[in-house]
């Protein structure tokens, strides 16, 4: 399908800000793919706190070197797809992996991280790891650990103290 340069512009801009958006972008190819699918992938990126939108190669090639991005051109070529991580890169890589399990007609890529370039593989790292509210609860209780055992190590000669008083006390009863 053609598009006139205007539109093309319009398209550009929208990738510019969808970029900035972005925590990280997977790349994936959807050839073979009907609407219903696509729609589906779109769902499961909505609920990853992000977008999934078909992309042009040479537009989305013209955007990255506009931005200092580094172009793989094996990422950029044939039928492509960019699921957009705006809140959770994890969430979204593992939306995307999860959904190829399912069909033969959509692979991941690649993709970006910020402005590094990732593998296919490097996807499914991000994608094995625990989902973002998991990854707080675990720092929280990292960041408490140390302040409990002080508190616990503060009250323990207290607890002796008083110990030694109520021994005593007894004693002399």
């Amino acid at each position: 399908m053609a598009f006139s340069k205007q539109h093309k512009g319009v398209m550009q801009e929208q990738y510019v800000d969808w970029l900035k958006k972005s925590q990280a972008m997977i790349l994936v190819e959807y050839s073979g793919l009907d609407m219903k699918g696509i729609n589906s992938i779109r769902s499961k990126a909505r609920e990853a706190g992000g977008e999934f939108h078909v992309v042009k190669n040479t537009l989305l090639t013209n955007v990255f070197k506009a931005q200092n991005i580094p172009v793989d051109e094996k990422l950029l070529s044939g039928s492509t797809a960019v699921g957009f991580a705006f809140t959770d890169a994890p969430a979204m890589a593992k939306a995307m992996t999860d959904f190829v399990k399912g069909n033969e007609v959509f692979k991941v890529k690649g993709g970006y991280l910020g402005t590094q370039i990732m593998s296919a593989s490097q996807i499914k790292a991000l994608a094995d790891l625990p989902p973002l509210p998991v990854m707080r609860g675990k720092l929280l209780g990292m960041l408490q650990a140390p302040a409990s055992q002080l508190v616990r190590t503060l009250a323990e000669p207290a607890r002796g103290l008083a110990a030694v008083i109520k021994a005593n006390s007894e004693k002399a009863g």
